[in-house]
């Protein structure tokens, strides 16, 4: 029986309709170990691993290690947003607020 992470694993993966190969060549893992991660019953991934997975996804490290939370909700995507722009360097920023702006005068 898969744990509660390794079912949250294989449904985003499904939802992002990823093989197995792929998520583990985005995530620098091996085909085994991700399959290994949607269905041992006893998994320990590396704070690492969970970390690539999750910015795969889109979603937090927070939402995978949650056994409560069954969908990521919009302020974990929220949080996932920020994140991604405050690793922008300042030229990309620049652009992404230029591009705000613009959208925001129509």
């Amino acid at each position: 029986m898969a744990t509660v992470i390794g079912e949250k694993i294989r449904a985003q993966r499904k939802l992002l309709k990823l093989t197995l190969d792929q998520l583990a060549e985005k995530t620098g893992s091996s085909k085994s170990y991700i399959w290994e991660l949607e269905n041992r019953p006893m998994v320990r991934p590396s704070a690492e691993k969970i970390a690539r997975i999750a910015e795969v996804f889109g979603v937090t490290v927070e939402f995978l290690l949650d056994d409560e939370k069954r969908d990521p909700s919009s302020a974990d995507a929220d949080q996932v947003f920020f994140r991604r722009v405050s690793q922008l360097d300042a030229t990309k920023r620049a652009q992404l607020e230029r591009f705000l702006k613009a959208i925001d005068d129509e």
